[in-house]
């Protein structure tokens, strides 16, 4: 279980569900990358029935085919609907319309929608804002956690977005999840031991892409094991130390900053089936955990 929890965030989360009701629907941006695993599990509870849009931001940096296979589980969910977009194509301006297209015209008030838009750290939700409302509003940058406070801004005469701290929630459950968030940027990289993350980075391109880790790294035959991954990028990058050995911390964060980059090319770290199969996985460690719970008080009380 990973825990990064800072605490504007647990502030924003109490905002969000007091403002919730106020709102027309709820704009979620989701990384394009993984979007299970940036799908925030509280929003969907607390949305309810409240129509919402799911933005798959940084698709230039997306696996097209993966990509395509999310698209289609997410509108599976209730009220969703989906908008690909990316820093280098202006698919964000048909937000307005798709936010009309969920919210029509009703007679008996004014034509503005109010959406609240939320997202994890680092998923470049302030980037589109600034986009759509054509000026610098939200602040941007490539660390996690840079906006702090709540903000109403008008897009138009019909859109409003009240604009809400990236939030992640109190406990990541999904170990798998903790590393995907964390080799994305969503996590501050001072929260997770950076080697680990690198070595399941390693571990996925082996599984799913070992045609990049040749194409990048002109390595053949592939290695075997994440640490010898690691270990040949550290030769063919010229990252060694005192004695010839290898940095592996120097080649962690080289690891990192491409697949950040899109160095490595489009990738999702994450199907559909495979993500499902680790959240009923951690539903099976929560069950067995609170029956051993429930067991220990039992045992009290006798």
């Amino acid at each position: 279980m990973i825990q990064w929890y800072p605490g504007h965030m647990h502030k924003a989360s109490k905002e969000f569900n007091k403002i919730l009701p106020q709102v027309d629907l709820v704009i979620e941006v989701l990384d394009a990358r993984l979007p299970g695993s940036s799908e925030n599990p509280m929003l969907a509870r607390l949305r309810r029935d409240k129509p919402c849009i799911k933005l798959l931001n940084k698709s230039d940096l997306a696996d097209p085919l993966r990509l395509e296979a999310w698209i289609t589980c997410l509108e599976q969910q209730n009220q969703v609907k989906t908008l690909v977009c990316s820093s280098n194509d202006n698919a964000i301006a048909g937000l307005p319309e798709l936010c009309r297209k969920l919210v029509p015209r009703r007679d008996n008030r004014s034509a503005m929608i109010y959406a609240m838009i939320t997202g994890i750290p680092n998923v470049g939700k302030s980037t589109l804002i600034n986009r759509l409302a054509e000026r610098k509003i939200a602040k941007t940058g490539n660390e996690a956690a840079l906006t702090r406070m709540q903000q109403r801004i008008e897009i138009s005469a019909e859109l409003t977005l009240i604009d809400t701290p990236g939030m992640l929630w109190p406990n990541i459950e999904n170990e798998a999840s903790g590393y995907r968030l964390a080799a994305t940027g969503a996590i501050r990289d001072t929260a997770l031991d950076l080697q680990e993350v690198a070595s399941f980075v390693a571990e996925f391109l082996l599984e799913a892409y070992p045609q990049r880790i040749f194409q990048r790294y002109d390595i053949e035959p592939l290695p075997q094991t994440e640490i010898e991954l690691l270990e040949e990028i550290g030769r063919k990058r010229g990252c060694i130390v005192a004695g010839g050995r290898v940095d592996l911390e120097k080649v962690a964060r080289l690891l990192i900053s491409e697949l950040r980059n899109g160095d490595l090319g489009g990738l999702c770290l994450e199907t559909p089936t495979g993500y499902a199969g680790e959240c009923q996985q951690v539903a099976v460690i929560r069950a067995e955990k609170a029956a051993k719970k429930e067991a220990r008080k039992a045992r009290r009380r006798k």
